[in-house]
Parts: structure tokens; sequence; C-alpha cells
């Protein structure tokens, strides 16, 4: 692909060779009637920030360094050139010698080449270009209103788009070079230039015809944001450059190609895994991007100009990262990843929420950077799992497929269970650990063993899990799929540590348990042992959930973090999966029924004793329970409804079921209210106060033995009462009877 610099003075007239065909001369460039009209003068806050800034570039050619912009691409037929790629720089260029002609009164002869210049987009546009070439400004107002004012500009000249248009820029302009001499010598000198490829010269077909100009309908700030990419470049690296934008243009338009949009662009597309790139440039520099600015032009100045000490390794990883993608072909990226993640469980599969695409490379090119509120789009799990695949791919001479499946599944077990450890917040009490997280997946990838010398990165917990679970792995490969199969468990999500790979014999088993009724896994689960976690708190306490959409209430309980008596937990569970018989809802049924016969047998109701028996205990909310003072009062806990906080449904559950009707919601389910007076509990009494002074009227005792254990139901002991006494519920009437 022969071609060389040129500028929009000697084009014109300036031969090609095309190979297997004749030379031919470029005598005119007119902008057809499919393109698109001009655009770089339209009002909107995107388009006035580029023309600002490609601006900005040209006036900085002119008054200090040349600039060579982008590849302009065309078809040159009978001596005019149709451009493919470069129309807006085109004509942006035409009016910049138009003026710099004009303010500095060149002779017309020395201009003429103008001329040829134009559109056929409309009549009009056409005719504007030919009379903007006769008129005379006198740069002593707006020039926009004086060219408006004259008598060969009709009125309806200004509903014309590219007109309009043009208008907004030779004000531009002028704003930008008014006091600036020496514009004409500087553009005949070579100030702006560009390269110029015959479309021919390169093969394209229809197809690639329409990629190159895709990127410009509608305008948007991608040629401009290459071209100030191209410029930053060259001032790095004249080798670099060249092999850059040559595969922008063409290997690296064609691998987004297949993610464009409905608008038939790809400028959203390669600027949002630009910025992912930006993002693990920082990362790798141990920064973090919070705070940072997203735009692609201050990102491309902070890593890739000559003021960044690492501009030139920043451009190669930059290139290494989408020529891996390339690499895939002739499979697409999104077809690769499908062979290796799943929604479901899938031998050699990573297993994800059906939330997240599969194509996470398709994803981070439609989300990336974006935010809703204050959440990403696309979150900081999601950076490492696409980081990994990108790892696996730049070292893929040295990894086998069936190593990195194996790989990737300890980095989904690590992102899934360090949902707290996965930030890049300075301000959090662990900080930016994405620096080390990054690093660890690449020892990962790279090696398949985990770094103990990197700090802080993801759960120390889930690390030394995941350690063990390679050499057990190892040395039982016949057992791999096993414990694969129950990590992809719902409730797991990659963290076994509730069964142990001591207990693989219960591994199937754990999967038959939770496809019974989650209610009475939670009965039997309590007839086993009080298997709850207190938080760290000290007052809430984490339980099961009959519903199964609050999954999160059994993973709360099933993975390691901060709340007390995980290891009780598992014995209870793994005693649970270790009875005799096939688990089903009826062997389920049969050991919540032995504990409740069991209790009223011995006459010794404990608290699991009332959770099995009355369901109001089990409201399959979000399985959280409170009690200030469980190692003194064991039976006050109160039912929440919220995960976190008391709210107006929680409940003391034995007045709720005594009589619901008097449940007083203003005392947060913690009183029975009646007309003269209220009931609320003790750990061993039911106490009657007045409403109006809160003096005591009578104490309901409930009998204990010496360890502090009911002798009798103390559910029934209160409905007996209420039974007793109708006159509570009458005011004025003292209390008659006594119930004890």
């Amino acid at each position: 692909m022969a071609t060389k610099l040129h500028t929009f003075m000697d084009i014109f007239d300036s031969v090609f060779e095309v190979e297997g065909q004749e030379p031919v001369k470029l005598e005119k460039i007119i902008i057809p009637k499919i393109q698109r009209d001009y655009a770089q003068g339209r009002k909107n806050s995107d388009i006035n920030r580029v023309r600002e800034r490609f601006l900005d570039s040209l006036h900085e050619a002119i008054i200090k360094e040349p600039i060579t912009l982008d590849f302009v691409y065309g078809d040159i037929k009978d001596g005019e050139m149709v451009p493919l790629d470069g129309q807006q720089r085109l004509t942006t260029l035409f009016l910049i010698h138009w003026y710099a002609a004009k303010k500095e009164h060149i002779p017309p002869e020395h201009y003429s080449f103008l001329k040829n210049f134009s559109y056929k987009t409309r009549y009009s546009a056409r005719e504007f270009c030919a009379d903007l070439l006769k008129y005379e400004p006198s740069f002593k107002m707006k020039i926009s209103e004086e060219i408006i004012n004259q008598v060969w500009f009709p009125l309806n000249w200004k509903k014309d788009p590219t007109i309009s248009s043009m208008l907004v820029m030779i004000d531009a302009i002028d704003e930008k070079f008014r006091d600036t001499s020496n514009i004409w010598d500087r553009l005949k000198n070579g100030a702006i230039s560009f390269y110029f490829l015959p479309i021919k010269d390169i093969g394209l077909t229809d197809e690639i015809y329409i990629k190159m100009n895709s990127r410009g309908k509608p305008l948007t700030q991608f040629e401009h944001f290459k071209a100030e990419l191209e410029r930053e470049l060259r001032l790095i690296d004249d080798e670099i450059v060249k092999r850059i934008i040559h595969k922008i243009d063409l290997d690296w338009t064609e691998l987004l190609w297949k993610y464009r949009g409905d608008d038939n662009i790809i400028d959203d597309e390669f600027l949002r895994y630009f910025k992912f790139v930006c993002d693990v440039i920082c990362y790798h520099n141990g920064g973090t991007p919070q705070g940072r600015s997203y735009d692609e032009f201050d990102l491309l100045k902070m890593y890739f100009s000559k003021q960044c000490n690492k501009a030139k390794e920043n451009v190669e990883l930059l290139e290494r990262y989408f020529d891996c993608w390339c690499s895939l072909k002739p499979e697409t990226p999104g077809d690769f990843i499908a062979r290796f993640v799943s929604y479901g469980h899938e031998p050699g599969k990573i297993q994800i929420d059906t939330r997240y695409q599969i194509d996470i490379f398709k994803d981070c090119l439609r989300t990336y950077a974006d935010s809703t509120g204050r959440r990403r789009t696309f979150p900081l799990n999601r950076i490492v799992l696409l980081y990994a695949f990108t790892s696996f791919l730049l070292n893929r001479d040295s990894i086998t497929e069936n190593q990195f499946a194996r790989r990737l599944r300890v980095i989904n077990n690590l992102i899934q269970n360090s949902e707290d450890e996965i930030s890049d917040s300075e301000a959090r009490a662990s900080g930016n650990r994405m620096p080390a997280i990054l690093a660890q997946v690449d020892k990962i990838i790279k090696t398949g063993n985990i770094d103990d010398s990197i700090d802080n990165n993801f759960s120390v917990v889930q690390l030394a899990e995941e350690k063990e679970k390679l050499i057990w792995t190892d040395k039982n490969p016949d057992k791999a799929e096993s414990l694969f199969e129950l990590e992809d468990h719902t409730l797991l999500q990659g963290q076994i540590a509730i069964l142990g790979l001591e207990n693989e014999d219960l591994f199937k088993k754990f999967k038959v348990l939770f496809d019974c009724s989650w209610d009475k896994v939670d009965c039997a689960l309590m007839a086993m042992g009080f298997y709850p976690q207190k938080e760290k708190n000290g007052w809430r306490f984490q339980f099961g959930s009959s519903n199964p959409r609050n999954v999160n209430t059994w993973r709360n309980l099933f993975h390691k973090g901060g709340n007390y008596e995980f290891d009780n937990t598992k014995k209870i569970m793994v005693e649970l999966l270790s009875k005799e018989g096939n688990i089903n809802d009826e062997l389920l049924d049969q050991i919540a029924a032995a504990y409740l016969k069991e209790c009223e047998d011995k006459g010794e109701y404990d608290w699991r004793y009332y959770y099995i028996k009355y369901e109001q205990f089990r409201p399959g909310s979000y399985g959280k329970y409170s009690n200030t003072k469980y190692a003194e009062a064991p039976y006050l806990f109160s039912v929440m409804q919220t995960q976190s906080k008391w709210s107006e449904n929680t409940y003391m559950p034995y007045l709720k079921i005594a009589d619901e009707a008097h449940l007083s919601r203003d005392s947060m389910g913690q009183k029975l209210v009646y007309e003269n007076a209220f009931i609320e509990c003790e750990n061993d009494a039911y106490v009657i106060k007045k409403n109006d002074t809160g003096e005591e009227l009578e104490r309901v005792s409930i009998n204990q033995n010496e360890a502090g254990i009911d002798t009798e139901d103390r559910i029934k002991k209160l409905k007996d009462y209420l039974a007793s006494n109708p006159d509570i519920l009458h005011e004025n009437r003292s209390i008659s009877c006594v119930f004890r």
C-alpha cells in the first residue's frame, strides 16, 4: 500500500499509481449525494467540544509543530475523487484555506484550486461553495452574519444543514485564527497534511466501503480523536503511528464491525474498549480511575502523548489488547467466550449470573464507562473477568485451553467471593485493590498458581480455599467435575466451605437437599441444631428462608465471612446430609416432626421448637432476626422483614401468633395493644401494662427449668390467657382473672 503525504493544496492535479491500472489524476474533490451533510459545525455539546479540539490541533500546527491528519480514502473516476472517509476533514480544510486566503489577501490565482472542491449533496451547498470564493469578508463583524446579509445568499439557505454548519465553522475558525499571522505560508509549507489512498489501491469491497464510512454517520468524536492520536504518536515513533493507524482502519475495524450498533458506526465501540485499556494501564501503574476524566482526549494526553514517559509502552499494550482479539479469526470473540462461559453448570465452563451477557467483550463495547447513578454499568467484577480473558489471549502460545478453563474457574470463584475486596476506591478501608487483583489474575492465568506474595487482592478466605482445591483436583482428577458442579450451585457460587473437601461424598446430596422445599430444609436443619449465625453487630442473626427468591439468605450462611458460628452451621449441615435414607421432603418432615415430638415428650420447649412448629417464625423474607440479649434472653428473637433495620413490619412472633389483630405496628410488633392495656414479652413472662402510665398490671410467668428452657408452650399459654381475660379488651374495666 504505497502512499505519501499530501496537503490540501498539492493534492489537486496529483497523479496516483494504482496497481494493475493506468495512473489516475485527481483533479476535483466532490462530496456525493450519498454522503451526509457537513457536520463539524453543528451546535450541540459533543460536537462543540470536538470542533474546539480539532481547531486547537490545527492552530497548534500553524503556530508550532506540523500535524498529519488521518488517512483519506477515496475513489477517483474521470479525475473526480469521491471521499469515502475524510469528508468532514476535507471540508474543514477547504474552509481554513478559504479563510487564510481572504484574511491575508492572497491573489485569486493562488487559491484557484479551491474551485475544485464542491458538494453535490444539494444544489444550495454547491452554489454556496462557489459564491464563497467570490466573496470578500470585511472582518469587521461576525463573518456568518455578514455572509447571510449578502444579496447572493437566499434566506432559505440557512435551512441547508451543510451551509449552516459551514457558517458556524467559519466563525469558529475566525475566533481561533483571528490573531494568527502567516497562515497561508504555513499551509503552503505543509503545516497540515494527510495521507491519501485511492480506494482501488487497497482493494476494498462494498462492505469495507460501508465500514470505512461507518464512523461518520452521524458525526462522532472518533475521526478527531484518531487525528489527535496520530499526531501524538507521530511525536513518539513514526513506525508505530503507521502501524496503529493502519490497524485502526482495517484490522480493528474488521474486529469491531461485528459489534456495530443499529446506526452502523463503530466509534463508540472502539472508544469504550479504548477506555477499558486505559483503566488497565492506570491499574498497572498502581492508580485508580476514580476521580479521573473518562474523556477520550484527556485519556489520550494522559497515557499516549509525549508528556507521558510510558507512552510507547502504553501504545504497545493498546495494540496487543486489540490484536489478541483479532488473532481469534475466523472464530469470533463471542463464540470463543461462549466456549468457556455459561448460565448453568457445563463441564469446562464457568457459570455467571444471568443479569450479565455471556459475551463479555460485547458487553464492554456496549457499556464500558457508562453508569446508572453512581453504579457502573460494567462493574469491577466484569473488568477483572475480561482482564482474565485478555491475559489468556496474550499468552495463548504457552497455555492450553484446558489449563485456561481450570484457571478461569479459580478466578471466577475468587471474583464471586470477593465482593468487598474488589474495589478501586482509595476512600474505602481496604483501599484500591485492583492493581493487586489484576496482578494475581495474571499470575493465575500464566502459571495456574496463586501468588502469596501479592498482598491485599482477593478475599483471603477464598484464596485459601482455591489453593486447597487446586491441590485436591490434582490429586483427585476423577472427582474434579463433582467439585465443579457443587461450586456452581446457586447457593454456593464457588465457595464450598459449608461442606469442605473432606466431605466429597456429600457433594451431590447438597444439590438434592436444596431441590426439596426450602421451608422443610430450614426446619430439618433447625431440628438438627441451632444453625443460624450472629452477625458482627452482635444483635442481628442470619437464618435461612423458605422463599426460593431470597437466595442471599442461604448464600450469607454458606459463605465464610464476618458472621460468627460458621463452623457450627457447617457441622449441622454435614449431620443433616449424613442422615440415612434418600433426602426428600418426606425425610425432612420426619426429622422436624421427630424433634417436635421429642420436645413434647420431655416437656421442654426451647426456641427451636417454636421456630419449627409455628410458620409465623418463618415468613420467607430475608432470614434476618434480632436479639440484643441473646445470651441471657434466648427467647426474645424478633422477626425482621428487611435486610438490616427494624421496621413497622418487624414483630415478636409469640404475640403475632396469639393475636395478630392487636399487634401494634407502631411498636414494631413488640406489643399487643388493647383499649386500656398492652402486653409485651420478657424472656420468661408476658407483662401486662396500662396504656396511659405503663404501670404493670400483671405478669404471666412462663414455667422454665433450671437450664432456662420452657416447660410449657408459651404460645398456648398466652392464647389461653387472652381467652380467659376478655375484659382486657374493654375500656375502664380492670383485669379480673389471675392467670399463672
